[in-house]
């Protein structure tokens, strides 16, 4: 059996060919309408949110947006949002509340927009903003860590009453490159950092932080949809789960969820939390 190294599994997250926040929501939802701007400053290309249709149940979907080339990456940002694109997806938050639906985020970005005119426009009041609504709000969320999740930038749509990633997807406060460069002054240590960070799917679930990960095919196919239909099971049964829970209920186990240690948890049944990661 081939083993993937930490970093290796960076790479994989990272990959050109990995399925894009539009693939994702193609594949699973229906009658998607997509909602622009935060009402405040402008429109965020690199935050994509709108209303769509889980086999016949409304929800509100967010997803950060990385490029598949130069020119959509460059539209995107390389993924990166910047304030307006947090504030966007507060507002399809709060709308999702309002109405009662379930919200859905899907996370692949390296982090939020380092640059001075996001710093100067809010970046971090923004993402604050982002965890503090999240996590009162009073309809399920479900996080879906499909890439790299990456710092602040990953974290304000992560707040969640269940945490999902795919089997090669990573989650961490930076890059292992950008941690290399902190603490050893190498960037060329890149994949030890990787492996010293545990940002795999398997060490953060076995740390409490990611519920359940979603084993992913080993060859996908043309057309990108065999990580999303993959993933189609297992939001179901969470849905399901949360869906019969109480708005009181539901804001109970997120508080508790956010205030014990990691391996206290646990949070949903063992019918739906899938207890092992060795991969």
């Amino acid at each position: 059996m081939t083993v993937i190294t930490p970093y290796e599994r960076v790479a994989l997250a990272r990959a050109p060919s990995r399925p894009r926040a539009r693939d994702y929501i193609g594949e699973l939802f229906t009658d998607f309408f997509e909602t622009h701007g935060d009402r405040l400053s402008g429109d965020d290309g690199a935050m994509l949110c709108g209303i769509a249709l889980f086999g016949g149940l409304p929800l509100t979907v967010a997803a950060t947006v990385k490029g598949t080339e130069l020119e959509s990456n460059i539209a995107s940002n390389f993924g990166m949002s910047g304030p307006a694109g947090y504030r966007k997806f507060l507002r399809a938050a709060r709308q999702a509340e309002k109405f009662s639906r379930p919200i859905i985020t899907f996370i692949d970005t390296p982090g939020a927009s380092p640059s001075a005119e996001a710093e100067e426009q809010g970046q971090g009041e923004a993402i604050a903003r982002c965890l503090y609504e999240l996590s009162s709000l009073k309809t399920p969320v479900i996080a879906v860590i499909t890439g790299e999740g990456g710092s602040g930038g990953a974290l304000a749509l992560a707040l969640a009453d269940v945490v999902i990633m795919l089997e090669n997807a990573v989650y961490s406060i930076l890059s292992p490159e950008g941690f290399a460069s902190i603490l050893w002054k190498d960037v060329s240590r890149a994949a030890e950092a990787a492996g010293v960070m545990r940002l795999t799917a398997a060490d953060l679930h076995r740390a409490g932080v990611a519920d359940i990960i979603v084993r992913e095919p080993r060859v996908i196919p043309a057309g990108k949809a065999a990580l999303p239909r993959a993933l189609r099971p297992a939001l179901r049964r969470v849905l399901e789960e949360l869906r019969r829970l109480s708005p009181e209920e539901l804001l109970r186990r997120r508080r508790e969820r956010y205030r014990a240690r990691a391996h206290a948890l646990p949070i949903l049944s063992d019918t739906i939390a899938e207890r092992s990661p060795d991969i």
